[in-house]
């Protein structure tokens, strides 16, 4: 096993009353304890780790004229990084007694990525851990969940919503284009989640092809929340205010190749003939993929995605 040192991003020395708000918020000085949070000095092996897990520093981003230096995690299985990053976040679950405490990861990437298997792999490893690192618990009394996800999915404009448009039929067809979703109602769904510690929010139903109204609770209880979706790092217009309000944004590095693959199985096995599984990410799945990619750049920590 191989681990790197990586420095932070470099920081204006002064700073506004908001940045530094940000950055009291964000870091958080226990996650140093397990050896998994950029530090300037070298890592110490980490706790409990085995196989062919590293970090690594993505230099290849620019911003601003300086070198933005992002953490890039890769290992053997997915399995390694599913319990590497909530062995990170467990931390902060326990050392928070804020009760309305909400930290925010929004995990990014294209279609294919499997964002969806990561978020809640992540959040299942980080309520088994939560128990065993917490002292405020009893051991007689089941321990509440700490971390949950939020997918973007149940912000998707309702096919009515759709149908309305001027070109209904290309509405259709490029459903799932960031124009297709609702990006000002997430955006309240957040504000009150951190402003208010809890807030309902729509899941959405893929045997139907609409949201479901008010499916998930995020309760005070949940100190984790993981919100997973294609379009939380573009810098346009609303999703920039939605980016800015997440702790930290994770993205899924996968070969765009390999991800359209997934998307074409996907595509058939809901019973899409070959044909229009293939013109439908022709027309409208890779066109997504390339856009989100893009705006990997805004990211603070890379998952190198492995096969499932």
């Amino acid at each position: 096993m191989e681990v790197s040192s990586f420095s932070t991003c470099c920081r204006s020395l002064q700073q506004s009353p908001s940045e530094a708000l940000l950055l009291k918020r964000t870091w958080f000085p226990k996650w140093d304890q397990v050896h998994l949070f950029p530090v300037k000095r070298a890592f110490r092996p980490l706790v409990g780790q085995v196989g062919r897990l590293t970090w690594k520093q993505d230099h290849s981003q620019v911003l601003n004229c300086q070198l933005k230096e992002v953490p890039v995690i890769e290992a053997g299985s997915m399995d390694e990084i599913y319990d590497t990053l909530a062995e990170r976040l467990v931390p902060i679950a326990t050392a928070e007694s804020n009760p309305n405490f909400k930290y925010i990861i929004g995990l990014c990437g294209p279609p294919g990525a499997g964002k969806s298997t990561v978020a809640s792999e992540i959040a299942s490893r980080v309520n088994k851990l939560w128990p065993q690192r917490s002292s405020c618990l009893d051991s007689q009394v089941e321990s509440p969940e700490v971390a949950i996800v939020l997918p973007m999915d149940g912000f998707h404009l309702y096919r009515h919503q759709l149908d309305a448009m001027k070109d209904p039929e290309e509405a259709h067809a490029r459903r799932g284009s960031p124009w297709t979703f609702d990006p000002e109602r997430l955006l309240r769904c957040l504000t009150n989640l951190r402003n208010e510690g809890s807030v309902y929010v729509p899941s959405f139903d893929h045997g139907v092809g609409d949201p479901v109204e008010d499916d998930i609770f995020v309760s005070l209880q949940h100190k984790v929340v993981i919100v997973e979706g294609n379009y939380l790092l573009l810098e346009e217009e609303i999703w920039r205010d939605v980016s800015s309000i997440l702790d930290e944004k994770w993205f899924i590095d996968v070969d765009i190749e390999k991800a359209m693959q997934r998307v074409l199985r996907r595509h058939v096995s809901t019973g899409k003939p070959p044909d229009v599984a293939k013109w439908r990410i022709d027309y409208n799945d890779r066109p997504n993929a390339e856009l989100i990619i893009k705006s990997k750049k805004k990211a603070d920590l890379i998952i190198k995605s492995v096969d499932f």
